[in-house]
């Protein structure tokens, strides 16, 4: 595998290394990271089918769980571009963001349906929007994302990706409307992911391929 400074990229070179190691833990649902990879890679090819593909905007308006992390592979994988979707907007903030953004895909819990419908036609540009059951009245806008992934293929099997693949977030509140702010795979995995040293010890990787290689724990 041609390891990139790609976010997919460098979590698939992980996993390969330690596919049986814990990957998440959100509520009672624990994910390896062999299991975390499969969903994500079922969710990709859900995309890909749909015509969702390199520079596309998928939203996502999730509360915090391991579908989050899911769709932000799976955008990656596929060279899609993730976009954080404040789930506490009100209609004109999802409005603008929807069109802003230009999304092509949207992902939500069940419980954000009210809301998502209230500014449908935002989403008209949409190939896939998926809901997320999560106890609440499903609004049938979206197809159940459960049965997606189940019904998808969870082999690896992409096409090479980029370092220049951008990562997005968007931010808003005190400014005005919600603004995106793009950056490179690689700059963000620097800038802000620490570049493979979280903890600030001098272990800053070199190439992509060490993100598979074993670390040190500590120094002395």
């Amino acid at each position: 595998m041609n390891v990139q400074f790609n976010l997919a990229d460098l979590y698939e070179s992980v996993a390969d290394v330690v596919p049986g190691r814990t990957a998440m833990v959100a509520g009672d649902r624990r994910l390896t990271y062999a299991e975390l990879d499969e969903r994500a890679n079922r969710l990709a090819h859900h995309l890909a089918e749909m015509g969702v593909g390199p520079g596309d905007r998928v939203g996502i308006q999730l509360v915090n769980g391991t579908e989050y992390i899911e769709c932000m592979l799976a955008c990656f994988k596929v060279r899609a571009v993730p976009v954080n979707v404040n789930y506490r907007y009100v209609a004109a903030e999802l409005r603008y963001l929807y069109e802003d953004a230009g999304l092509s895909g949207l992902v939500y819990h069940g419980r954000f349906g009210p809301a998502v419908a209230d500014v449908g036609s935002a989403l008209s540009e949409c190939r896939v929007v998926l809901e997320i059951a999560d106890g609440t009245e499903p609004t049938g806008q979206g197809s159940d994302y459960e049965s997606v992934l189940a019904a998808s293929d969870g082999e690896r099997r992409f096409g090479p990706r980029s370092t220049d693949d951008l990562y997005c977030v968007y931010t808003g509140g005190t400014t005005g409307m919600p603004k995106g702010v793009l950056w490179r795979h690689e700059d963000i995995f620097f800038a802000a992911m620490g570049g493979g040293d979280p903890l600030s010890l001098g272990d800053v990787i070199s190439a992509p391929g060490d993100t598979g290689q074993p670390r040190p724990t500590s120094r002395g």
